[in-house]
């Protein structure tokens, strides 16, 4: 029975890999959606390239804009001196006027403008971060005032030698869970989308059209028994999902920088397991529809709605409350749950032995199913 069917998945992959379908939706298309979807949600909260700061600085401000400017780079930002011009560039903006240094020590006041686009928790933490710095150099001026009498550059290295008597300790009560944004999510979740949407359609489509031509019948007429038949077809199907798993993972590593997390053996093992899952549904569905026109209709709704509740076009981790639960009920919500924990968060690889679990049992049960009452006509 094996090898029927090893023969069978091979044959039916080659004739899988001849329509232009398979490779438009399995590899071209995601590559778009990982840019489009990855780029949409690429400001919001965790991207390492969001903490970079636009920086105009006057003419003559001097040692204390400079030590401003060092300021922001120990509190984590990257700061980018660009001209006045090009500031609109940027999401966070800071104008260090003219004569900074001389106004300040003068006794004169002056101002630093910071401006952010966006509002909400992170408009607030930027703020707050900006004005510590602002307040660290207030006080590093006043202690080198009193400790020299003028503050120079060589004072405030003095001043910022000087042992701290007060120190405040700090350590985080558990692991932080950085939410996925930008490619880190979108690469992940488009993968676990298309791998569904791919087995619904292409491979739905190509069973039922078999079906309905009559290859089934003569396969059915063949010394193949139907276990060789039904498995062979759903090897050439996890072939299928397996190529777009490769192909993601790979585009995802070197062109959108995505890193696949120290598990990468639990993450193939969870992906390979959710493709068996998906190619079994696409069977089922092909199975049961009674026209290709229903067949892509309900492919294409209920992927695209597996989808949007599981998580693969946001982090499920941002939704409310109850559609966090909605995503623990279904297959794209095992997968990306399961992803997040082994790539985004450093969780162990038996944390999600869970929804490893869920998985197979959901693929266990569709084969039995599709066993039973797979129709060659």
């Amino acid at each position: 029975m094996i090898r029927s069917a090893l023969f069978l998945a091979r044959k039916d992959l080659i004739c899988l890999f001849r329509e232009w379908g398979t490779w438009l939706w399995a590899v071209l298309m995601p590559i778009v959606f990982f840019y489009f979807i990855g780029s949409v949600t690429g400001n919001m909260s965790g991207q390492a390239s969001a903490e970079t700061v636009g920086l105009t600085v006057g003419e003559n401000a001097g040692f204390l804009a400079d030590e401003f400017v060092r300021g922001l780079e120990s509190a984590g930002y990257k700061v980018a001196r660009v001209a006045a011009g090009d500031l609109a560039r940027y999401n966070r903006r800071i104008v260090i006027p003219a004569n900074f240094s001389e106004s300040v020590l003068g006794g004169k006041e002056s101002t630093i403008s910071f401006s952010r686009t966006g509002n909400g928790l992170d408009a607030d933490y930027d703020e707050i971060r900006v004005k510590r710095v602002a307040y660290s150099v207030l006080a590093d001026l006043i202690a080198a005032n009193k400790r020299a009498g003028k503050a120079t550059p060589e004072t405030f290295r003095e001043v910022q030698a000087i042992p701290r008597i007060l120190k405040l300790e700090a350590r985080p009560a558990g692991a932080r869970q950085t939410i996925p944004v930008g490619f880190q999510q979108s690469v992940p979740g488009t993968m676990v989308q298309f791998i569904l949407l791919v087995m619904f359609t292409t491979g739905g489509i190509t069973l039922h059209q078999e079906r309905t031509h009559g290859i089934l019948r003569r396969l059915a007429s063949s010394p193949m028994p139907r276990s060789a038949v039904v498995l062979g077809k759903g090897l050439s199907r996890l072939a299928i999902g397996l190529m777009q798993i490769s192909f993601a993972m790979i585009a995802g590593a070197f062109l959108f920088k995505v890193d696949w997390g120290p598990h990468l053996v639990m993450v193939l093992l969870v992906l390979i397991v959710y493709a068996a899952l998906a190619a079994l549904a696409g069977m089922l569905l092909a199975n049961f529809a009674k026209s290709e026109g229903q067949l892509i209709a309900i492919g294409v709704i209920l992927s695209n709605i597996l989808a949007a509740i599981g998580g693969c076009w946001w982090p499920i981790e941002i939704t409310p409350e109850w559609a966090q639960k909605a995503s623990l009920m279904i297959p794209t919500g095992w997968a990306m749950g399961a992803m997040h924990k082994l790539v985004s968060f450093g969780d162990s690889p038996l944390s999600v032995l869970p929804h490893l679990m869920a998985l197979a049992a959901a693929a266990f049960c569709a084969a039995w199913l599709i066993s039973r009452s797979f129709r060659f006509q």
